[in-house]
């Protein structure tokens, strides 16, 4: 489950670069918030899929979400 946690939470945050992305290059600024927020969400990614043994696919990402709010909401 943790595996699955850790799948979840860093496409969360690195997701949450692509604005900071935008932002920063449109005030014409170095995308440093950017640049961190990808290197965390890789690095629980990285995490999660080197620990998961055979790793996920991408056809598992809509039940891994599914599950993890799942055991979260009971």
């Amino acid at each position: 489950m943790m595996n699955d946690l850790f799948l979840v939470l860093g496409l969360v945050v690195a997701t949450l670069a692509i604005p900071s992305v935008i932002s920063a290059f449109s005030e014409s600024r170095t995308p440093r918030a950017a640049a961190i927020l990808v290197m965390i969400g890789g690095g629980l990614i990285a995490i999660a899929v080197t620990q998961q043994p055979g790793g996920y696919s991408f056809g598992e990402i809509p039940d891994v979400f599914t599950r993890v709010i799942a055991h979260y909401l009971r």
